[in-house]
């Protein structure tokens, strides 16, 4: 028989303000513990593979040292014809990653696990279309001149400045901003978690 409902200690194993703005977004108290692992691909990995297999990586290691509390983690990259964009490592790097994003579509892949007290763990991706509209270097370079993009995965933020790129969008817009909302909603669910817009419980007992 399930006991009363509890509302566990809840933290971002991510140092992203993105992520932690979406969960403050659906009313969550969450502390941010950024996780450290080297986001490093081993050999055969998939993009979908890869940022499940890192953000469940961030979570346990998190989870590790807190195991009374529910942890997330999660993981992005950009995928341009079948080329994995990451941080940009300088600004002339970031230049030549939007301009090869310029009148094109590319994918965001955001993988995103949680690991509940107790030690369960739930993981998933989820996947969407980005198209950009066309334009020169000298709008790639006026945006990386703001600061924006240096430290985003394919050098843009679409919540930010990077909005004015975007053509067209198909699939979830959280996904692009780095915590994809439903895939997480479906991993709380799946952990006899219940979401009541403002907080986080779960069985006790």
């Amino acid at each position: 028989m399930t006991g009363p409902l509890t509302q566990p200690r809840l933290i971002l194993a991510s140092a992203s303000p993105r992520r932690a703005e979406l969960l403050t977004r659906l009313g969550l108290t969450f502390e941010v513990i950024p996780a450290d692992i080297p986001e490093e691909w081993t050999g055969g990995e998939t993009p979908e593979s890869h940022t499940e297999r890192l953000s469940m990586e961030k979570a346990l290691q998190v989870a590790g040292a807190h195991p009374e509390a529910l942890v997330i983690g999660g993981d992005t990259v950009v995928v341009r014809d079948g080329d994995v964009l990451g941080k940009p490592q300088g600004e002339a790097e970031a230049v030549e990653m939007l301009t090869s994003l310029s009148g094109r579509s590319h994918t965001v892949v955001t993988g995103l696990a949680v690991v509940f007290p107790g030690g369960m763990v739930r993981s998933g991706h989820l996947a969407t279309k980005v198209t950009f509209r066309r334009f020169g270097e000298e709008v790639a370079r006026a945006y990386v001149l703001t600061g924006e993009p240096l430290d985003k995965a394919g050098s843009y933020g679409i919540q930010g400045l990077g909005s004015a790129l975007v053509k067209e969008i198909k699939g979830d817009y959280h996904t692009v901003m780095g915590l994809p909302l439903p895939l997480l909603l479906d991993l709380l669910r799946e952990g006899g978690c219940r979401y009541d817009f403002g907080g986080v419980t779960l069985p006790n007992g």
